[in-house]
């Protein structure tokens, strides 16, 4: 329960310092958006992670990029199926999408949340561990082409796009990412 809140602390911060940040130019669209990478500090003695960005804002900038991104749920600790949500050199946090292109017969009897419907952001405390958690991902995987999944890599973010768009597709979230 701490955690999730000093999550919940820490998002609503980082968001309220990032739109404290935003300037009154009346030309903003001109404005270079700010690049994705990260680099994310050190856990805190208490465990809290410190880093500087979270999944939602990442996905809150895919989708900025991508039109048929849409948010789905953000993981806790209590709804993640694989038990990983801050355990040590896993993910800090994790948020699913859904994609409109995506045909609903193709995603039928999933779950809501399931990143086959779109994909997922996990945010990790460093580029090592989001690096190495893409690789067990794409090992296990490989045998199971009904599982495979697009991997986009920047510092300690991976995005995880279904294997159900095509490479264009999701090649416009690689393109998001890397601003």
């Amino acid at each position: 329960m701490r955690k999730a809140l000093l999550l919940v602390v820490a998002g609503v911060a980082s968001v309220g310092l990032l739109t404290a940040c935003g300037g009154g130019d009346d030309d903003a669209s001109k404005s270079p958006k700010p690049s994705l990478t990260i680099s994310a500090e050190p856990l805190n003695t208490d465990g809290g992670s410190t880093a500087s960005v979270t999944a939602q804002q990442v996905l809150a900038r895919l989708s900025d990029e991508v039109s048929a991104a849409k948010p789905g749920s953000v993981v806790t600790a209590e709804n993640d199926k694989n038990k990983l949500l801050g355990r040590p050199h896993q993910y800090r946090s994790k948020v699913t999408f859904t994609d409109l292109r995506i045909a609903a017969s193709d995603t039928q009897g999933l779950d809501t949340d399931d990143s086959l419907r779109g994909g997922a952001v996990e945010v990790f405390g460093s580029a090592e561990d989001a690096k190495a958690r893409s690789k067990y991902i794409q090992s296990v995987t490989k045998s199971m082409p009904m599982l495979a999944e697009y991997h986009y890599l920047d510092g300690p973010v991976l995005v995880r796009v279904s294997h159900y768009l095509t490479p264009q597709q999701a090649g416009e979230y690689e393109a998001a990412l890397r601003g």
